[in-house]
C-alpha cells in the first residue's frame, strides 16, 4: 500500500525544517522529510538530530517512523497534501538574490507536484518571490496553491518558539489562506495574516531591524574604545533604574546566516537607498578588525600566540556560518605569531581543545560566549578581551 502524508518538508533535516516537522508529527500529522543530503536524513532516520536544538533529541525519538518519516525518494512529494518549502535563501558572492535558482529547484521537482497541492514557501524570500513562484507554476499549466509563512525561530530553541510565537500566514487567495492557517494552528492558535509581499517584507524588517539594535552597541563600544573609556561601565550607569534603556542591548558579534544576508536584500530591495542598514553592516562587520587594532595598540601582538574561544555564530550553537570568529581569525593570522581556535560544538580538525588555548594563548578573545566558558580559570599571565562583558570583568583584563 502507497502511504500518503499530510505534509512533506523539502529540506527538512536542516535546522529550520527538522524541527518544524517534528512540531507537526508530534500534533499527530503523518509528516514526512525529503532532503538531499544523504548524511543527514540517514542520522535522522536513526533518530539522531544533526545539530544542537534544545529538546529535539528526545522529540524526534519520539515520532520518528512513527508520525514522522524520512525518505530519498521525492514520489513522497506527490503523496503529500501540503508541500513546505525549506531552501536556504540564494544569493550570490555579492549577497544579491538568485531567484532563478528558486525557480530551477521547482523545475527540478516539478513532475512530482500535483494540481490542487498546496506549496508553502518557508525561507527568507527576497519580495516577490512568491508571486514569482506562482506565475511559474500557472506558466508550467501545474495550478498550485502557493502560500508564503515565514519562519521566526531561533537556533536552538525552534521547537519551543515555533508554538509559542505567532505564526505569519500569507495565500493569494482566502481559501488557501484558510486552510494554511488551519494547519499552523496545530502548532499555535495565534495565527497573523499577510499579502505574501508583505510577508516577505516582514521577514526581512524583523531580521534587520535585530542586526540594526546591535549595531547601536557595537558602535558605543568602538567609541568607548577610542577614547579610553570603560563601556561597560557606562552601559550599567545608563541601565540602572533607568525604565527606557530597558532594550539598550549589549555589544557583540552580530553575525550569523540571515541578518547581515537580509540586511542586504532589503538594500537591494530599495535600489541600495538604505543608509542605515549600510551604516550597520560597516559597524558590525567591522567590529573584529577595530578590536584586532585596539589590541595591537596595548600589546606586541605580532610576537603573541591568540586564543580565539567560540566560532559558532551565537553561544550555545553548533552552527559556524557566517559566524565573525573567522574574520577574527583571518584578520589576527595576519597580525599575530600564532592562532588557536576552539568551540566545544564546532568541530573542525584544525581546532584545538580548550584546555591548549588557555595554557598556550598570552593573549585570548571571548569570540563567542558559550555558557560553558562561565567557569574557565585564566593564567594570571594571560590578557582576555571579552566584547560580551560575559565575565563582568570589563573588556580586557
Amino acid at each position: 500500500m502507497i502511504k500518503s502524508y499530510d505534509l512533506c518538508v523539502l529540506g527538512g533535516c536542516g535546522h529550520v525544517g527538522l524541527p518544524l516537522a517534528i512540531a507537526f508529527a508530534s500534533k499527530g500529522l503523518q509528516t514526512c522529510i525529503y532532503d538531499i543530503n544523504e548524511q543527514a536524513s540517514e542520522l535522522v532516520k536513526k533518530g539522531i538530530v544533526p545539530f544542537k536544538e534544545t529538546g529535539a533529541a528526545d522529540s524526534l525519538k519520539k515520532v520518528i517512523n512513527r508520525t514522522l518519516a524520512v525518505s530519498g525518494d521525492p514520489l513522497v512529494i506527490s503523496r503529500s497534501r501540503y508541500v513546505i518549502v525549506v531552501i536556504g535563501t540564494p544569493v550570490d558572492e555579492f549577497l544579491n538574490p538568485k531567484i532563478n535558482e528558486i525557480i530551477a529547484f521547482f523545475n527540478k521537482y516539478l513532475r512530482y507536484f500535483r494540481p490542487g497541492q498546496t506549496v508553502i514557501l518557508r525561507s527568507t524570500l527576497y519580495p516577490g518571490t512568491s508571486q514569482k513562484v506562482k506565475e511559474h507554476f500557472e506558466y508550467k499549466g501545474l495550478p498550485l496553491k502557493i502560500a508564503y509563512c515565514p519562519e521566526r525561530i531561533a537556533e536552538g530553541k525552534a521547537l519551543e518558539e515555533i508554538t509559542l510565537l505567532p505564526q505569519i500566514v500569507s495565500a493569494f487567495d482566502r481559501a488557501t489562506e484558510k486552510a494554511v492557517s488551519r494547519l499552523f494552528r496545530r502548532l499555535t492558535n495565534d495565527i497573523v495574516t499577510l499579502k505574501p509581499i508583505e510577508a516577505e517584507v516582514a521577514k526581512l524588517f524583523t531580521n534587520v531591524w535585530r542586526y540594526i539594535q546591535f549595531a547601536i552597541p557595537n558602535q558605543f563600544l568602538i567609541i568607548a574604545m577610542k577614547f579610553g573609556l570603560d563601556f561597560f561601565k557606562i552601559l550599567e550607569g545608563i541601565r540602572h533604574k533607568y525604565p527606557r534603556a530597558k532594550g539598550f542591548y549589549g555589544p557583540g558579534f552580530a553575525a550569523g546566516p540571515c541578518l547581515f544576508k537580509d540586511t542586504m536584500q532589503l538594500a537591494s530591495f530599495n535600489n541600495n537607498d538604505f543608509m542605515l542598514g549600510h551604516a550597520a553592516m560597516l559597524v558590525n562587520e567591522g567590529l573584529p578588525k577595530y578590536l584586532v587594532e585596539y589590541m595591537k595598540s596595548r600589546h606586541n601582538l605580532a610576537r603573541a600566540t591568540v586564543g580565539i574561544l567560540g566560532m559558532a555564530f551565537k553561544a550555545d550553537n553548533d552552527d559556524p556560518r557566517s559566524s565573525l570568529s573567522y574574520k577574527l581569525k583571518k584578520i589576527l593570522e595576519l597580525e599575530s605569531k600564532k592562532v588557536l581556535c576552539s568551540d566545544p560544538y564546532v568541530k573542525d580538525p584544525l581546532f584545538t581543545d580548550t584546555a591548549t588555548v588557555l595554557k598556550q594563548a598570552q593573549l585570548i578573545v571571548l569570540a563567542t560566549p558559550h555558557t560553558q566558558y562561565k567557569d574557565l580559570k585564566f593564567r594570571t599571565e594571560t590578557r582576555v578581551f571579552d566584547i560580551w562583558n560575559f565575565y563582568g570583568r570589563g573588556l580586557e583584563f
